[in-house]
């Protein structure tokens, strides 16, 4: 047993052992001389073994060949079937191997890639011997026998083994009934008396492929077609071309036609040729082929369409003929576009008639208006002809709407806001809406068209009032009316202003416009497009020169009146109820005091009265009716000056009387009024006074603000009316402006 010291020698000893060993080997061995190598034992059996190993074969692929593909294309001829084989495939080995092709078919030819092939028979197979690790396409031509029963026929045909296996058959006989038993028909046609078959096979198993026969008759001979032809022209003449539309009737008499054939005038170009039973249509060599569809119909329609252009104020009008026909009947339609004078000379069996006779649905096509009609029935002696001539004259735009009146009434408020109300007395032929160019910022608040409600519409170029509604036809004038606000700018304690009233695209013959402006305002200098009703003569345009500013009157009942046209010496005017409507058969009695002239008269059922020869001067007028209050007007009267005087009965008894002060009479009250002698001064004051007191027509509009428009708006209940009148006014603005300060 060693000692503890001992031991520590020892590991001491075999540490330095091991340390010089690895110091050893991280020294690079130097490259052995040029020699021999001695090697140990068992080194040299190692190696020595390796040496007699044999090497490893290479694996031997699962098959030496494979077919890909076999298309089998047959064609069956009298009493046998041959076709070819198309085989398609690949041999993995390195040398020359045999591939079976075809089993029990007799082989006529066979090639590889286009180029004769050897084939060795094995009993039922054919095989070839084909070039190794190669694609290869060969070709066999081969035949079948044919088994033929009665009424069908049929062969076996030996399927090659390949990935897939595709048939292609023609037999005999028009849609034939090939049946294929292990396999699937894909597709089937018939043409020229043949049936042909492609059909997916199982590759390697045999199918047996029959089908019926059938027995081929003679085709009968068809028999000679016979029609007759109806033909309806309509001849449009318009400024640039001459067109042609024809209304088609064929009627079969014999045969079945397939096509008909229609020679096309000379200068013409087809446009359009339909029909229910046209299949198809083409041009050659100047005529019209109309292909029918199959059937055998007896009565064909056609719309054939042609035309040309023209620079010449006459022509010849083309007669369509169509080939062959047994009889040919028709008719002709002249039409002629725009201002037209057109002459017609007609010959050869043409026959005229009443454009009323015509065909309705040769009418039906016709766009402008109808000038000559005729007929025909051609005779193998004479050929019908019409020659056209006219004259044409340039057009003249005619107006659709109208408006005969414009009595435009405007409140304005002391914030500088306007409401306008605009009454149009229309005469509407077909014009639907009334353009209306509003500034930015004024909105339509409503409107009416003959006392009912309608909806503006606004639109991307404007505001637009409707001049019709759904159910009515107008025959006469009526009122189109609407209101609109205009946001303004507030007054101050004196300045100038402008109204403006908008474009409206109707003829306006005469527009009445008046302003009320509240009273703490005065205002001067009016200036604009208008000019001031006192400057004109009453006459002139039927302005009443001096109390009521009503051009017309639209009552509740539906009655319209109308401004009188009053000649000198003239007093008259419309008698009214309370609510509005006109009271026919009221007696009024007009006294001339000065001269002791008395003319009476009676309301018609408008409601309208007119006296004559009443000389100037102090004037009494006394309108009653039954279960009315009589109403008596004063004033003085200017004969050259006819004034019209509306006036609104009141109910009561015949005894009470209702005196009107002068103030309100549409009289002249420059002179002595009601046998009071006035200075000159007062006069003119009471004059002033008259003129500017508001009409009806602010009252009326004050009232419809506070309880029908959808606005909030303070409309000053006092104040005085400035009233003006413009002639003619054609889809242009109206302006005033003026002056202002605060009293």
């Amino acid at each position: 047993m060693k000692s503890p010291a001992q031991r520590i020698l020892l590991a001491l000893l075999c540490t330095s052992a091991v340390a010089a060993s690895a110091q050893e080997r991280m020294i690079a061995p130097t490259p052995p001389a040029p020699g021999n190598v001695t090697l140990s034992l068992d080194e040299y059996n190692r190696l020595t073994a390796l040496a007699n190993k044999p090497p490893k074969k290479t694996d031997a692929p699962p098959m030496n060949y494979v077919v890909k593909r076999a298309d089998v294309k047959l064609n069956v001829t009298n009493s046998i079937v041959l076709g070819t084989v198309q085989l398609e495939g690949e041999t993995y080995t390195k040398a020359a191997i045999k591939v079976p092709l075809v089993t029990g078919m007799t082989v006529l030819d066979a090639r590889l890639d286009g180029k004769p092939l050897p084939l060795q028979s094995e009993g039922p197979a054919h095989t070839a011997v084909l070039p190794g690790a190669a694609d290869f396409a060969v070709t066999v031509e081969a035949g079948l026998p044919l088994a033929i029963d009665a009424g069908r026929a049929s062969f076996n045909l030996p399927v090659p083994a390949a990935g897939s296996a595709r048939l292609e058959l023609v037999v005999p006989g028009d849609h034939a009934n090939v049946r294929v038993s292990a396999g699937l028909i894909t597709k089937r046609t018939s043409v020229n008396g043949q049936t042909t078959v492609e059909a997916t096979l199982v590759p390697g198993q045999p199918t047996t492929i029959w089908w019926t026969t059938r027995e081929v008759t003679a085709p009968a001979v068809p028999r000679e077609v016979r029609f007759l032809s109806d033909v309806k022209t309509l001849v449009s003449v318009s400024e640039s071309d001459l067109r042609i539309a024809a209304l088609v009737d064929i009627t079969v008499v014999q045969g079945e036609p397939s096509q008909f054939t229609l020679a096309l005038p000379a200068g013409y170009e087809l446009t359009s040729a339909t029909g229910a039973s046209l299949d198809s249509s083409e041009v050659q060599s100047g005529s019209l082929i109309l292909k029918l569809l199959p059937g055998n119909q007896k009565s064909h329609e056609f719309l054939i369409s042609l035309e040309k252009s023209i620079s010449d104020t006459k022509t010849d009008v083309p007669f369509l003929t169509f080939k062959d026909t047994q009889r040919e009947t028709g008719e002709i339609l002249v039409e002629g576009g725009g201002t037209i004078e057109l002459t017609a000379k007609e010959s050869g069996g043409l026959k005229r008639m009443d454009v009323k006779e015509v065909n309705p649905y040769l009418r039906s096509l016709t766009r402008f208006p109808m000038q000559a009609a005729f007929r025909y029935h051609r005779q193998p002696s004479e050929s019908p002809s019409l020659a056209l001539d006219w004259v044409r004259f340039p057009d003249s735009s005619v107006l659709a709407a109208i408006a005969e009146h414009a009595v435009i009434t405007t409140l304005v408020t002391s914030e500088g806001k306007s409401l306008t109300e605009v009454k149009l007395t229309v005469r509407n032929q077909a014009q639907p809406f009334l353009k209306v160019a509003l500034p930015q910022g004024v909105s339509i608040l409503s409107a009416e068209v003959a006392g009912e409600k309608v909806k503006p519409v606004q639109g991307a170029d404007g505001n637009r009032v409707p001049l019709l509604r759904p159910g009515f036809r107008p025959n006469g004038p009526y009122e189109v009316s609407f209101v609109f606000m205009h946001s303004g700018a507030p007054f101050a304690k004196k300045g100038g202003s402008e109204i403006s009233l908008p474009k409206m695209d109707v003829p306006i013959n005469l527009l009445q416009w008046e302003v009320f402006l509240p009273e703490q305002y005065k205002v001067k200098d009016f200036g604009g497009d208008a000019i001031a009703a006192n400057l004109v003569p009453a006459s002139s345009f039927g302005v009443d020169g001096a109390g009521d500013f009503n051009a017309y009157v639209f009552t509740k009942s539906g009655a319209n009146t109308y401004p009188l046209s009053l000649l000198t010496g003239q007093i008259g005017g419309y008698v009214l109820d309370p609510s509005g409507a006109t009271v026919p058969n009221a007696q009024v009695t007009v006294q001339q005091l000065d001269y002791g002239v008395t003319r009476t008269a009676t309301t018609d059922s408008n409601g309208k009265w007119v006296v004559s020869s009443i000389p100037s001067g102090r004037v009494k007028v006394t309108l009653a009716g039954n279960g009315f209050r009589p109403t008596v007007r004063e004033g003085s009267y200017e004969a050259d000056r006819p004034a019209e005087m509306d006036a609104a009965l009141q109910l009561g008894a015949a005894m009470e009387t209702v005196t009107v002060e002068a103030s309100v009479l549409p009289l002249n009250t420059s002179m002595a009024d009601i046998g009071r002698n006035y200075d000159k001064k007062a006069a003119k004051q009471q004059a002033q006074r008259e003129e500017m007191a508001p009409s009806s027509n602010v009252t009326i509009f004050q009232r419809k603000v506070a309880g029908v428009l959808p606005v909030a708006v303070d409309v000053p209940h006092a104040g005085n009316s400035y009233r003006f009148v413009r002639p003619l006014v054609l889809d242009e603005e109206t302006k005033l402006t003026f002056a202002y300060k605060t009293k």
